[in-house]
């Protein structure tokens, strides 16, 4: 991940989840990232698939590029570029889906249409569940945070 660690004011400097909300929590830089897991996507792109600002798009860019979320290549046209995830982008799938799916269960009314998301034969994904080691399914009522001293 690019210096993000270097010189942050962090959130909750020990907590991983409030690093990574710093990182790519806000609305605008889950989505481009969202985008950019079908494949490499051009500022325009983006900014046709999104409706959002130029000068907000850039600076979502900027910062992903920089905390090393996405990288940037020329595309096969020339002069301009793509954006494309990076191990720690594609990384970001199993956060996407947890909440693509508490969003089909929380967001929307009984039978509102919405995007599905389908593995490659076209079968919906199954729902992500929390295992133990032992393979118990877990949920907030029966883990804990260790927090560090």
């Amino acid at each position: 991940m690019g210096d993000a660690g270097a010189e942050r004011d962090w959130t909750d400097p020990a907590c991983p989840v409030a690093r990574a909300v710093d990182l790519v929590g806000d609305r605008w830089s889950l989505l481009i990232v969202r985008d950019a897991m079908e494949g490499p996507a051009s500022f325009t792109g983006l900014r046709r698939s999104l409706g959002i600002a130029r000068n907000i798009l850039s600076d979502r860019l900027r910062r992903l590029v920089d905390q090393g979320i996405l990288s940037t290549g020329p595309s096969g046209g020339g002069k301009r570029h793509v954006y494309e995830l990076t191990g720690a982008g594609k990384d970001l799938f199993t956060a996407v889906v947890a909440l693509r799916q508490w969003g089909e269960r929380h967001a929307f009314a009984d039978g509102e249409p919405h995007s599905r998301l389908v593995d490659a034969e076209g079968r919906p994904v199954a729902e992500l569940r929390p295992q133990g080691q032992d393979g118990a399914l877990l949920d907030s009522d029966t883990t804990r945070v260790e927090r560090v001293e």
